[in-house]
């Protein structure tokens, strides 16, 4: 397994975030994770990524133990992640914004990855924009840097934190197409997204959290077909 979760547990005082939760994802594999809001899924990916510390429980990264690896070692050990709202070095064009991810996620120099700038420009859709200070993009497109600046780390692990949320239904198909894209160029994934049905268009295993806990994973069709995940999606009996 690429990564493996073990009873993963996070708590600020009496508040009790992620509760032993314990997964796994694979090599190549694409990973859906859905819940309510407050149900701890951006606290999983700030604790896979080494922003914050877990109270308990450990991650492993092909086998070695990083529940106490900085930060900065995991992304050079090939894990990074999107944010819900992009935050790009507005006053840089968006070839140097993947340009600095670049240089200091893989630890290269700038001659060394100016090819793969290039590619990621093409895969992503922002060719045409290379050139463009970022802080006057549209959403899509601040959606598209976001997600190319994690790539341009050259991770082996991407996490996507709701990157379609706020998007149309034409610009979230085409975010959908590119991540798409992404995945079968042989990206693993772990994707946490509210839109649905944008999410299951890619993934082939979802797990559904609530209250920090994992409360059902499986095939897409079957989790949602749940009466339990409905239920919790409805807010009320189905």
């Amino acid at each position: 397994m690429l990564l493996t979760i073990d009873s993963l547990q996070k708590s600020y005082g009496s508040l009790v975030v992620t509760d032993g939760v314990s997964l796994s994802v694979a090599e190549g594999e694409a990973l859906g994770i859905i819940g309510p809001n407050g149900a701890g899924k951006t606290t999983l990916f700030a604790l896979i990524t080494g922003a914050i510390a877990p109270n308990g429980g450990t991650i492993a990264l092909d086998g070695q133990d990083i529940t106490r690896m900085p930060p900065q070692k995991r992304c050079l050990s090939g894990i990074c992640r999107s944010h819900q709202v992009p935050h790009p070095f507005e006053k840089l064009t968006v070839a140097e914004n993947l340009l600095v991810a670049a240089c200091f996620g893989q630890d290269k120099r700038e001659a060394e990855v100016v090819d793969t700038i290039g590619e990621i420009l093409e895969l992503t859709g922002l060719a045409p924009k290379a050139n463009r200070v970022s802080g006057g993009l549209p959403l899509l497109d601040r959606k598209r840097l976001e997600m190319a600046r994690a790539l341009a780390t050259n991770p082996r692990l991407l996490l996507l934190d709701e990157i379609a949320g706020g998007l149309t239904e034409g610009e979230c198909q085409e975010l959908v197409e590119t991540i798409r894209a992404i995945h079968k160029g042989g990206r693993t994934i772990v994707w946490i997204e509210h839109i649905v049905h944008a999410l299951v268009a890619v993934v082939g295993r979802l797990v559904v959290l609530n209250f920090g806990r994992v409360i059902a994973e499986g095939d897409p069709k079957a989790v949602l077909a749940s009466p339990e995940v409905r239920e919790i999606y409805l807010g009320s009996p189905v």
